[in-house]
């Protein structure tokens, strides 16, 4: 993985932030300092099952994935790119022990925020406070979307879509953690690929 300079990634945090708020050059300096760049290895579990999560992660660089282990082997419930948003929610939120596991899928760079941290960003800045309700909102919406997609769509259109919108993700992650997340069989995924090769 190639590492970027480290204003690049701060660069790239302020844009992520000023997706939900207007955040000045002023304001962004006064937040940087609780925010942290945390680097990790292939393959390294961030949060372990039963263990409280301590951070909220942007992908600034690599994949990461979380999943939650059942009887058979394991569900995968997210797999973030960079620019996206990952931890154990419940665990973060709430102090409980977590009931998945997160985990990179690649080399990883993230910009992390502790929830000591984000608690004290809150307590001082208003604005602070305003982006955590976006976030939540967001992360509300994006989950019912994704429950009504899976019940209204065919298996075929559930993948054609995502891989319309992740064109890249087959080069970059395990098929059968793809095949898990979309909720298809691992055997269905298969030729659902071959077809979409095919008519490419």
């Amino acid at each position: 993985m190639q590492h970027l300079e480290q204003e690049t990634y701060w660069t790239l945090l302020r844009e992520f932030l000023q997706r939900f708020i207007n955040l000045s050059e002023e304001e962004f300096n006064q937040w940087k300092p609780y925010f942290e760049l945390r680097q990790f290895n292939k393959k390294k579990i961030l949060v372990h099952k039963d263990e409280i999560d301590d951070y909220v992660n942007i992908v600034a660089q690599g994949l990461v994935r979380k999943y939650m282990k059942v009887k058979k082997g394991d569900v995968t419930l997210q797999i973030a790119p960079e620019g996206h948003m990952i931890h154990s929610e419940r665990s973060f939120h709430m102090r409980q022990p977590s009931e998945v596991v997160v985990e990179t899928i690649e080399p990883t760079i993230l910009i992390s925020i502790s929830y000591k941290n984000l608690n004290a960003l809150y307590d001082k800045y208003p604005l602070a406070e305003t982006l955590g309700r976006l976030f939540a909102t967001e992360m509300y919406i994006i989950k019912d979307r994704r429950f009504f997609e899976i019940l209204k769509k065919s298996t075929r259109e559930i993948f054609l879509d995502y891989m319309k919108t992740h064109p890249q993700m087959l080069q970059r992650v395990p098929q059968k953690y793809i095949a898990s997340y979309l909720n298809i069989k691992p055997e269905t995924f298969s030729r659902l690929k071959h077809l979409l090769k095919t008519k490419v």
